[in-house]
């Protein structure tokens, strides 16, 4: 068994699809309407193949709670992996992405926490 799909929800899929294209680096792996709304996903550019994530509408009324709440805490809604965090940290704060954690370094892991401009905190990391 493997994780073939995991899902983001966002408030504007067309936002979330430029953020998480044009500044993270992920690409585009299916945009299909629905409606509405549109079956969105992206994928690392390494592996194109690999785990897809939804941009989901965040149209259901319990995802308002769900989101407020998580990002009031400081919980990250997703985590990538990357090479290097503080390059990473480096790269997008250039970007003019904003980070609610800074890189930390916890032992063998280190973690830094942005917001994705679409409701959600994001957490990347590297291991040593």
């Amino acid at each position: 068994m493997r994780i073939h799909l995991t899902s983001a929800f966002v408030d504007d899929q067309e936002k979330a699809l430029r953020f998480y294209t044009e500044v993270l680096g992920f690409v585009k792996k299916h945009d299909v309407p629905l409606g509405e709304d549109r079956w969105l996903t992206v994928v690392s550019a390494e592996e194109p193949d690999g785990t897809q994530l939804l941009l989901e509408p965040s149209r259901h009324p319990v995802v308002a709670a769900y989101k407020t709440g998580l990002a009031a805490d400081g919980i990250p809604a997703v985590s990538f992996a990357v090479d290097n965090v503080h390059a990473e940290f480096d790269r997008l704060r250039g970007l003019g992405v904003q980070f609610t954690q800074e890189p930390l370094e916890m032992g063998q892991v280190t973690t830094a926490v942005l917001d994705d401009t679409c409701g959600n905190l994001i957490q990347i990391v590297h291991s040593k």
